[in-house]
């Protein structure tokens, strides 16, 4: 995995021919506009090395970035660009290892400084295994032609050929999972692999669907152990003592097809205006026992995986569906939390609770909203007869956390977001954008209100807690977007790159809503911003506006809310010392961090195999599409049905540059940025990668 440095030499030497030649083209490229591109030219301002050398070699060790091409680019602290490595230095890295690499300094045929090396040696794997599809090639091995299988990666990102080594029975066409065997290849330039897992006909949804659980390392199974212990649990006796037992009005309110019911409400509201909020949650945390299989196993999932039509729990049936779901007319343990809020729902005190409740009644999200749209006939008027007065106050008081929500600058994106609908078979028969009513809305304002008092209580009293943070964007990413923003003829100006204010940026989406590209400004936006993540340490959430946030509310599905669940039964109700629990309170948040990356992953992938089945039957049909990304590469547009593939550069007519400040490819002619109406035409669904690809459709009037 070596090199030695006597081709170095030859690599970095320059020919001031071939310098003036770069120079003069680049001058001819920039001044009439032509595009690089055209003149069939790859990286013309980045001419592998092709510049004047500005001082020694450097020697760095970073993290190899692969792309489809074959170059890449190594991340090296100290210098502000990744260092870019030609096809033909990359060794046989690929995309994650740790590398140590060789580069100088040069300057481009503009004049502007930049770097080029080659990999040195793989110091480390970066990633073991690799999922992709079987095929067959003859290959020259010392004078002898063999056929050999060898594997295309579903990740693009890795470039290189992987013969396989031990097929494990597997045909042409298979999609496998093969552990990689660094080093030990017949060329340097070649990768290895062993399949250690078959899946089936690569072309199949059932392939491609445990592919992507097994890339995502979602485990699906159960041991007995597991099984044992929840059943066990599931089994106990609800017990009354030591606990409130709740006889108020009390209901959930969910999808139709949710079965780990893990929040209940109540409302009561007081001849001065002010209200108690009850805000009842299952009280996992009292059949998840510490050190325990089932606390291992929460550690290790994080989090429960939703698919289009399949649920992957946290925790056994028995327990995530049974004894821990709040389910109609049953006795629950609960924890609740009773916020008292003033008469404008500003959060005066909270006092959380262990109790025991019996929910009246399963709500459901289109039923509530159609009793407060006025449209509920007789059935849904019966099924919640005792509960309409309560409803009413509840969408009272949801209208004043909402207004709350907005003074405050909550940054609502606005983002569509897919519903599939499969037949008895499980096939994808339509598409549709989800839609959400104020009962959604509602509940998503109460599970806020609770989350920021059990967090303002929990910082207060110096409790360690999970909390959820959001970092306030980086300044680079967010002064590009605000560069777009200003493009489309908004006022910026107010807008601090290094430091944004909530509420500016989310009147600033506003006024995209009201312009009609609400949606691809939110987008935008939301390529800028920092990830939301779980921390043991107390920072602010940037897009709720909040000061203190955790998550409290879904201990069935998140790892997060039960272990704040658990650390408020021993410190708050148990009276155990507060420090024995910062440990675990950080091992919680990165736990949980980690399965929430991989739930989101997965949750994604399904999503878009789903929307490729779909679309294959409607390959060579023409749909409206609007670019909701613009890359040096491609547009990416996405149909009324959230469908989103790739219109790659190469197939528009003309030459384009990518001007990476205002997202936007344009020539002296034409420019395409985000927030465009395009017309498309679908040329390929790829199944095995979960994409679509699209070209451009011009001379048509949207």
């Amino acid at each position: 995995m070596k090199r030695t440095d006597k081709s170095f030499k030859k690599f970095s030497s320059r020919s001031k021919a071939r310098e003036r030649s770069h120079r003069e083209l680049m001058k001819i490229v920039e001044e009439t506009n032509v595009g690089a591109r055209a003149l069939k030219i790859k990286f013309t301002d980045e001419p592998y090395g092709r510049g004047s050398q500005k001082g020694k070699d450097i020697f760095a060790e970073g993290v190899f970035r692969d792309s489809a091409s074959g170059y890449g680019f190594v991340s090296v602290e100290g210098e502000t660009r990744d260092v870019f490595i030609p096809e033909s230095q990359t060794l046989d890295a690929i995309d994650g290892d740790k590398v140590k690499i060789r580069y100088h300094k040069f300057l481009s045929g503009f004049g502007e400084e930049k770097t080029e090396g080659r990999i040195l040696e793989v110091l480390e794997v970066g990633r073991k295994t690799v999922i992709g599809t079987v095929e067959s090639d003859v290959v020259r091995i010392h004078k002898r032609r063999i056929n050999r299988l060898y594997l295309i990666p579903d990740d693009a990102k890795i470039s290189k050929r992987i013969f396989l080594r031990f097929d494990g029975d597997a045909r042409v066409g298979d999609k496998v999972m093969a552990k990689l065997i660094r080093g030990t290849g017949y060329s340097s330039y070649t990768l290895e692999a062993d399949v250690i897992s078959n899946f089936g006909k690569s072309e199949s949804r059932e392939a491609n669907y445990l592919a992507i659980l097994a890339d995502c390392e979602i485990d699906t199974d159960f041991t007995d152990d597991e099984l044992n212990q929840a059943k066990e649990a599931s089994l106990e006796k609800i017990d009354t003592e030591g606990r409130t037992v709740r006889d108020e009005i009390i209901f959930t309110i969910d999808s139709e097809s949710a079965k780990d019911l893990d929040d209940a409400i109540s409302l009561t509201v007081k001849d001065d205006g002010t209200y108690t909020l009850g805000v009842h949650i299952a009280d996992v945390s009292h059949y998840i026992k510490e050190k325990t299989a089932l606390d291992r196993l929460v550690m290790a999932r994080g989090t429960s995986v939703y698919f289009t039509d399949k649920v992957v729990p946290m925790l056994p049936p028995s327990l995530s569906n049974g004894a821990c779901s709040l389910n109609p007319g049953e006795k629950k343990y609960t924890l609740s939390a009773l916020i008292e809020l003033d008469a404008s729902a500003n959060i005066l005190s909270v006092k959380i609770e262990p109790s025991v409740i019996v929910s009246r009644v399963k709500g459901i999200y289109s039923e509530i909203n159609r009793i407060f749209n006025g449209a509920a006939d007789s059935y849904i008027k019966e099924k919640y007869a005792d509960c309409l007065d309560t409803l009413s106050c509840m969408h009272s008081l949801y209208e004043k956390l909402l207004e709350k929500s907005h003074k405050r600058g909550a940054v609502e994106l606005e983002s569509a977001e897919a519903e599939i609908l499969l037949d008895e078979s499980g096939v994808p028969v339509d598409i549709i954008k989800r839609e959400r009513g104020d009962a959604e809305k509602m509940i998503e304002q109460f599970m806020l209100t609770a989350n920021e008092a059990v967090a303002t209580l929990m910082l207060n009293e110096g409790i360690p807690c999970v909390y959820r943070v959001h970092e306030p964007p980086p300044a680079d990413k967010f002064s590009d977007f605000l560069s777009y923003a200003a493009n489309l003829g908004f006022d910026t100006r107010s807008i601090s790159a290094e430091n944004p204010e909530p509420k500016a940026l989310a009147a600033l989406i506003e006024k995209a809503k009201l312009k009609g590209i609400g949606e691809a400004v939110s987008y935008a936006c939301l390529r800028s911003m920092s990830k939301a993540a779980y921390s043991e340490i107390h920072r602010s959430h940037f897009g709720l506006g909040i000061e203190n946030y955790c998550h409290f509310t879904s201990p069935i599905r998140r790892l997060s809310d039960l272990a704040t669940h658990r650390i408020i039964h021993k410190v708050i109700l148990e009276g155990k010392p507060r420090e024995k629990f910062k440990s675990y309170a950080k091992r919680a948040a990165a736990a949980a961090t980690e399965g929430e990356l991989r739930a989101l992953s997965a949750e994604r992938r399904i999503e878009n195999l789903y929307k490729v089945i779909y679309m294959r039957e409607r390959v060579g049909e023409v749909f409206t599409a609007m670019i909701t990304s613009v890359t040096s590469f491609g547009l990416f547009a996405t149909l009324e049905n959230t469908c989103e593939g790739l219109i790659p550069i190469s197939t528009i007519d003309g030459s384009f540059v990518f001007d990476e400040k205002n997202i936007t490819l344009r020539n002296d002619k034409t420019y395409y940025r985000i927030g465009d109406m395009i017309r498309v035409k679908l040329e390929e669904a790829d199944i095995m990668r979960g994409k679509l690809r699209f070209s451009l459709v011009t001379g048509e009037n949207l």
